[in-house]
């Protein structure tokens, strides 16, 4: 046979007697917990390859990021300096070692001083990173009006079809690119 509910009055009666439980504290977060230990971790290993491959365009500039990529950071047991491991595209492995000199210089400027000691070239694919905003090639807008009728009046005389629309597109370029360096 089912229960009958207490009415209003009767369950504020009831919770008046009983006692509730104290609602319970959230957990302390886990990285409040752990960022003592990550501290000590990075104080006693230091940066890794992951840091490198996010700043590693900014390191050796665009032409050498295009062609090599860091694969491994060795550090011997004994706290010695450690050896990069670089993953270079087959033809630039030659001239990475040859500049090797200077990528350490720019890597131990990175990481701190005599952090690297030696560069360890891999030949392998290199995954390219989409290039920054700032270096990504802008559609060129359109000429003004006036422009392109002076352009099409200035080749109107050519004959051949093919030199037209190609004498069209280099006088574009041309006043486009004027038009860029004025100010």
């Amino acid at each position: 046979m089912p229960r009958a509910l207490p009415s209003a009055a009767e369950a504020a009666e009831i919770l008046s007697r009983k006692r509730t439980r104290p609602a319970r504290r959230p957990p302390r977060a886990a990285g409040a917990r752990l960022s003592g230990f990550v501290r000590s971790l990075d104080e006693r290993f230091g940066k890794g390859p992951d840091t490198l491959k996010a700043r590693w365009r900014e390191i050796v500039g665009e032409t050498l990021a295009r062609h090599t990529e860091p694969a491994k950071l060795s550090r011997p047991r004994k706290g010695a300096a450690a050896v990069l491991e670089l993953k270079v595209e087959g033809p630039a492995a030659a001239l990475i070692q040859h500049q090797a000199p200077e990528i350490l210089a720019r890597v131990n400027l990175f990481l701190g001083a005599g952090a690297v000691e030696r560069l360890r070239v891999v030949q392998g694919l290199v995954r390219h990173a989409p290039a920054p905003k700032a270096l990504r090639r802008r559609r060129p807008g359109p000429l003004d009006a006036a422009k392109e009728a002076e352009l099409a009046a200035g080749v109107a005389c050519a004959r051949d079809e093919d030199l037209k629309a190609a004498l069209i597109r280099l006088g574009r370029g041309v006043l486009r690119r004027e038009s860029e360096t004025q100010p």
